[in-house]
């Protein structure tokens, strides 16, 4: 199914990454200047509510009163929601400073579960580990207490983080291998949510429709392909190229919302006029809002 009618809401910053909504529909993104913004449910004001002094990626709302940032700089954050100064959760886990903080879940009783997408490229390079597919990325665990522990190693770009509806499992996804895996909170097995994606998979979040709302932030390019196959030595020839002569993403975008079984329950493909690289997707009352990593705007759309 093709996207119906889209608005858009410019902001104030470029590359507003990932988007929460709260109770009263006040939407939250952040920006690579590092600033926190809160728009009003229709768009028109736009408030700061901090600055990170990194590049603020994953939000998600974080208790009654703050609002969890993992910043790909900064590490693991968090705000009040009327605004202030961000305090730090972590910026390491198990010996290993974090390289790329990227997307988080919030569960009932308070624990986060989060992403570092890689262990050899930040934020700055994240083309060349989707090259090098060096399958550095962790799914990771902050308790209550505020002790970590990792629940999975060896991911490629591990990216996007949702909950079951019942939290009986955490999905994250793999951008690199366009894939959604999970893991069973109960026995800790670990299988396949969704595989053979067409696109790139980017952040990701569970809706107030019970379903997981899974980006796909451009088609998969034959190119990436290509060089993958390449000795080492070239691969590393291409990340070198300007990134204008680097494989590149369509402007093709896409949404899934998929069930518990990861079975596709509603599907938007296509273009959308003055909007790419959709890589943040929060389904709130029958509304989609998206994030962008090269806009500098937000939009909006109905579920469907």
């Amino acid at each position: 199914m093709r996207f119906g009618e889209v608005t858009i809401h410019p902001v104030n910053g470029h590359g507003p990454e990932d988007v929460v909504v709260d109770g009263e529909g006040r939407i939250y993104t952040g920006v690579d200047d590092g600033r926190i913004l809160r728009l009003s449910p229709d768009g028109k004001r736009i408030d700061v509510l901090a600055d990170t002094g990194g590049r603020p990626l994953g939000l998600e709302l974080y208790g009654d009163d703050e609002l969890l940032i993992c910043d790909a700089r900064a590490g693991l954050l968090v705000v009040p929601l009327s605004g202030g100064t961000p305090s730090v959760l972590a910026t390491s886990a198990l010996g290993l400073d974090f390289v790329f903080c990227n997307n988080a879940a919030v569960a009932s009783d308070g624990t986060v579960y989060f992403t570092d997408s890689s262990r050899r490229f930040g934020i700055d390079n994240w083309r060349d580990d989707l090259i090098e597919q060096t399958a550095g990325g962790r799914l990771l665990r902050r308790s209550p207490d505020g002790s970590i522990d990792l629940l999975l190693d060896g991911l490629q770009f591990a990216n996007g983080v949702a909950l079951a509806p019942d939290e009986s499992f955490v999905a994250v996804a793999e951008t690199g291998a366009c894939r959604v895996s999970r893991v069973s909170l109960s026995d800790g097995r670990t299988d396949v949510l969704i595989d053979g994606l067409w696109g790139f998979p980017d952040n990701i979040s569970t809706g107030t429709d019970g379903l997981i709302w899974i980006t796909q932030a451009s088609p998969k390019v034959a190119a990436l392909d290509v060089v993958r196959r390449l000795p080492s030595f070239l691969r590393a020839g291409v990340r070198r190229l300007p990134a204008s002569l680097q494989p590149s993403p369509g402007r093709e975008v896409g949404v899934l919302g998929v069930d518990a079984d990861g079975a596709v329950v509603r599907e938007l493909r296509g273009e959308i006029d003055g909007f790419h690289m959709l890589v943040g997707v929060r389904e709130w009352q029958g509304q989609l809002y998206f994030g962008s990593l090269e806009e500098n705007a937000i939009a909006l759309t109905a579920a469907g």
